[in-house]
């Protein structure tokens, strides 16, 4: 086809072509220097400190509890203690773990954490994982009771007393910005392995479903001790609920735990 053009026409087009290729070269280039790192998920076998991030509010009181019965197995635990009253934006409570997380690493010369979200404290880890690095730090994390789609009762507050509903508070509101972006897509992205325990009873995440996570090993522990009565205050305190929340953080592979759990005392 070439070969039918004058002599200059074939040059220009030649040189068109070449300088279409330079430029689909320059573009695939900066595409690969500037693409997103690909996430290495850390070893599965070696067991990092872990930190339990509190819910609205920033109580430390029951994670306490769960975080002592972590220790008598010989977990190093420590409970975050959020900016503020707990109550401001969870994206920051999200930069709180991050400093959290990098001193504990510090502390104990791990290369990894495992990281329980309680309540909204599980929205917050999320976000740490999705944002700000935890996805390549995280080995595993645990959600208690967390309103990953909202709670109609922020809903409610947010409707009712707009004044007496902080910025997380409306975050919580079903289908708030702040949820809808971080449940669009992958809910459990890669790096750690995800496990989601919650209650039936609760009735501060309304409904208590919100609290499954897609891609998550997810269960109720009503599913494995049927008259298990567990409020959402004490899903870190219950004593069948931190037996379970032991075996997740075990080094096998997430699995729904057995009976045993539910006869255990403390």
């Amino acid at each position: 086809m070439l070969d039918a053009l004058p002599p200059a026409r074939r040059r220009f087009v030649a040189v068109l072509a070449a300088l279409a290729l330079a430029v689909v070269a320059a573009i695939g280039v900066a595409l690969w220097v500037n693409r997103e790192p690909a996430t290495v998920p850390v070893s599965q076998a070696t067991l990092g400190p872990v930190l339990l991030v509190p819910g609205y509010g920033g109580s430390t009181t029951a994670l306490d509890v769960l975080a002592e019965a972590l220790t008598r197995v010989g977990r190093d635990a420590e409970v975050v203690t959020l900016a503020g009253d707990g109550t401001g934006d969870l994206d920051e409570q999200a930069g709180v773990l991050e400093d959290a997380v990098d001193r504990a690493l510090d502390r104990t010369g791990a290369d990894s954490v495992d990281v329980i979200g309680y309540s909204a404290g599980g929205v917050t880890v999320r976000l740490w994982v999705r944002d700000h690095g935890g996805a390549s730090l995280a080995r595993r994390v645990l959600t208690l009771g967390s309103p990953h789609h909202g709670s109609d009762l922020a809903g409610l507050a947010g409707d009712l007393a707009p004044d007496r509903c902080p910025e997380a508070c409306q975050q919580l509101v079903p289908d708030s910005d702040l949820l809808r972006e971080l449940n669009a897509g992958d809910e459990t992205p890669a790096g750690p392995l995800w496990v989601s325990i919650w209650s039936t009873d609760d009735q501060t995440v309304v409904p208590p479903d919100s609290a499954a996570l897609d891609g998550a090993l997810e269960f109720t522990i009503q599913s494995i001790c049927p008259g298990a009565v567990v409020a959402h205050g004490d899903l870190p305190r219950a004593p069948s609920v931190m037996a379970a929340v032991i075996v997740e953080l075990g080094t096998n592979a997430p699995a729904v735990p057995g009976e045993e759990v539910c006869s255990a005392t403390q």
